[in-house]
């Protein structure tokens, strides 16, 4: 690669400067960050100070960057749910190619539009379905297309949440209300629905689904919960969701233990315990879990019919310790299990000894998602630097993962009604 591939970055929070930016920083001979948008001065601070993006190239809100000359061969949109498709139209328009943060749009007609421009305009559009990215479920799509288990018959997935990543994201933080951002199957779940794709190798036909809020909210709050978890809350100590427990103290999650990482970099721009206190005496973060003005589900259930008689069944859950993701495949030879914590699967050929395949790299470090994060941009630079082509994750495949979801929010709203998607 002669010279690096130039992005300018229209949304700089935690995925934009954090998940994607700082590949830079390891692959400088691929990617080099030119310009970026924010409605935050102190994150185009961070674009200025760590990625040497100069100042004049630093603009106040994505209508601002999108409004100036193509300044890069690439546009990440990492903006807001909503806010996505509209910047990635112009963004095309202006002769970009598009890496955008996922969900596309929680608009069917959205998703659509954006497909049809990108043929229109023949600039490569990238969606950052991620897990495609990582080892884990790079090799079993391989293992399960070599027929090691023989003709696929069930996949069995479970997306473990953990109880303090619901908590922040989905009842206190930014994606707790699907009316402001997008429903919670599609918001997190549409990794999901497009591995269970990837992995069946054939269209889906038909989803059912259920699920609820069922915990957070206002009729489930312990007696002597007070509003915000700093208000001398009676139940502090035994509450789990406490916000000095997650925040503060946590050795996981906490500014104790974890530092300026995520979470705690969502409450703060370079986190301090004295700036996290502020924040959850004042902020969003703060309020008790069952006094929020969240409406997404803390749990849901999805059934799938793909072509080739194949059935699949998806289960989100906030109720869990840790999060990660477990999946089982059953097949006609055999049958294959797995966990994205592990890094491993479990190979098992009727009638032979068991296989386990470690696909932990040496040390162990990854970037975000189980490394996806990094496999997709250097996936992404590549493409790029060779001329364009179909992305591993473009937008013609991502869009059937977004009908997926979206029909499993319309079933699950209906009562489980059975959804056939070439009707919808």
């Amino acid at each position: 690669m002669s010279q690096p591939v130039t992005f300018a970055v229209c949304g700089c929070g935690a995925r934009g400067l954090e998940a994607y930016a700082p590949y830079q920083e390891q692959h400088p001979d691929e990617m080099k960050i030119v310009a970026g948008a924010d409605i935050r001065p102190e994150r185009l601070a961070m674009l200025r100070e760590r990625f040497g993006v100069p100042a004049e190239r630093c603009y106040p809100s994505d209508q601002a960057l999108l409004a100036q000359p193509k300044l890069a061969d690439v546009m990440i949109v990492s903006t807001q749910d909503r806010q996505h498709v509209s910047a990635a139209l112009t963004a095309l328009d202006k002769g970009y190619h598009v890496l955008l943060e996922k969900p596309i749009s929680p608009s069917l007609g959205e998703c659509r539009a954006l497909r049809e421009k990108a043929h229109e305009t023949g600039r490569v559009v990238v969606v950052c379905h991620v897990l495609r990215y990582t080892r884990f479920y790079a090799a079993l799509e391989s293992l399960l297309r070599r027929g090691d288990i023989g003709k696929i018959e069930t996949i069995d997935a479970t997306e473990h949440v953990a109880y303090w990543h619901q908590a922040h994201s989905f009842v206190r933080g930014n994606w707790r209300r699907s009316d402001e951002t997008s429903p919670m199957i599609l918001q997190k779940s549409c990794h999901d629905m497009d591995i269970l794709r990837w992995l069946a190798g054939e269209p889906c036909l038909k989803v059912q689904s259920f699920g609820s809020l069922d915990y957070f909210k206002a009729d489930r709050a312990p007696e002597g919960a007070a509003l915000r978890c700093l208000d001398g809350c009676a139940c502090k100590d035994s509450c789990p969701y406490d916000a000095e427990k997650i925040y503060i103290t946590s050795l996981d999650t906490g500014v104790r233990g974890r530092g300026k990482g995520w979470p705690c970099g969502v409450l703060a721009s370079e986190p301090t315990e004295e700036k996290i206190w502020e924040a959850l005496r004042t902020g969003p973060y703060g309020r008790c879990v069952f006094h929020c003005d969240n409406d997404v589900v803390d749990h849901q259930t999805v059934n799938l019919e793909f072509a080739g008689n194949i059935h699949a069944t998806f289960t989100m859950t906030a109720f869990t310790q840790s999060c990660h993701r477990t999946i089982k495949v059953t097949g006609t030879l055999g049958e294959v299990e797995g966990d994205m914590a592990q890094n491993t699967l479990h190979l098992r050929r009727f009638g032979q000894p068991e296989q386990v395949i470690d696909l932990q790299e040496a040390g162990g470090r990854y970037s975000g998602h189980g490394g996806g994060d990094f496999g997709l941009m250097a996936s992404f630079c590549k493409l790029i630097a060779s001329g364009g082509g179909d992305g591993l994750t473009g937008i013609d495949a991502s869009v059937e993962s977004h009908v997926m979801a979206l029909a499993a929010e319309a079933s699950r709203q209906d009562g489980g009604r059975t959804i056939t998607l070439a009707d919808f």
